[in-house]
């Protein structure tokens, strides 16, 4: 099997693309449809072990792909990490997926937890986006895509995410304007409610409420898929949207509208089939009735 991606094949041929969060979840997926279209992909992971295996399968598949283990809160490493790859060549697109964070009320967070969640999220896009400008896109331009999340209205029990997820938007409007007149564009997807290995990371017990209850939250009724996140991310990345910066694109499959309320309450709708075209897709087991040992993400990934 191979990755069923609905976009030409060959799009990316030569083209050099750095994938941060690559280890695991939507980056991993990302990173394989990019390689699918003939990129070569720099997967970028604190994780050893998780970036050698997306590695192996991504070669197993016939693509290319490097990896680089990287703290992308460490501005040293993030420098170190991304002139070392710009030296064999320019950097054409960067996607910042690292991210990740932990369910909890505003006021039973630490200061040190909710700066961490910061750091992760933040801080991490504003690092390696601005690495990867001066040491690549400044001279050849290039494409980046932020993902993030839908922040808008607040997002109790993760108050930590959303303000990041905010900042994030502002530094994607502000990139895409300060860097256009050097070819460059910025964009941001946020994803909605995403059947995706971040799922397993959660324990507290509302949180995993809230997971199955997700799907009814949705006027297509149903969780996304990771391909169908990575397929926007292609299409941002791609010639067809050149004429797209500085936007925030939500896939979420309509959860952000105010179509759930007392005048319109949302309906039962019928089945709608996802867009199932990783081929190597792993489902949460907290869907099925599993569970995690994890409090947080070993690694930054959504």
């Amino acid at each position: 099997m191979t990755y069923a991606s609905v976009f030409a094949p060959g799009l990316f041929r030569d083209h050099r693309i750095l994938v941060t969060g690559g280890g695991s979840g939507i980056g991993r997926c990302i990173a394989h449809e990019l390689c699918a279209l003939g990129a070569q992909v720099l997967v970028v992971g604190r994780t050893q072990a998780k970036l050698e295996a997306v590695q192996a399968e991504i070669r197993a598949d016939g693509g290319r792909a490097d990896t680089a283990v990287c703290d992308v809160r460490d501005a040293a490493v993030v420098d170190r990490v991304v002139r070392d790859w710009a030296a064999n060549g320019p950097i054409h697109g960067l996607v910042n997926c690292a991210g990740g964070q932990f369910p909890a009320l505003l006021a039973e967070m630490s200061a040190n937890g909710f700066e961490a969640v910061i750091r992760n999220n933040l801080l991490s896009t504003y690092l390696v986006s601005t690495a990867v400008y001066r040491q690549s896109m400044r001279h050849h331009g290039g494409v980046i895509v932020n993902i993030t999340a839908g922040e808008a209205g607040g997002m109790p029990l993760m108050g930590h995410s959303g303000a990041a997820r905010a900042g994030v938007h502002n530094l994607t409007a502000t990139a895409a304007v300060e860097w256009a007149a050097d070819g460059v564009r910025v964009n941001a997807v946020a994803p909605g409610y995403v059947a995706s290995s971040g799922f397993d990371t959660y324990t507290d017990e509302r949180m995993l409420r809230a997971l199955h209850a997700f799907p009814g939250m949705t006027p297509v009724g149903r969780l996304g898929t990771e391909a169908e996140i990575s397929a926007a991310v292609v299409f941002l990345l791609s010639p067809a949207a050149r004429f797209v910066t500085g936007q925030v694109w939500r896939v979420d499959g309509g959860a952000g509208l105010t179509t759930n309320s007392p005048m319109f309450p949302l309906q039962s709708p019928p089945p709608q089939p996802a867009f199932e075209g990783f081929h190597r897709a792993q489902a949460p087991s907290v869907l099925a009735g599993g569970g995690s040992s994890a409090d947080a993400p070993e690694e930054p990934d959504r």
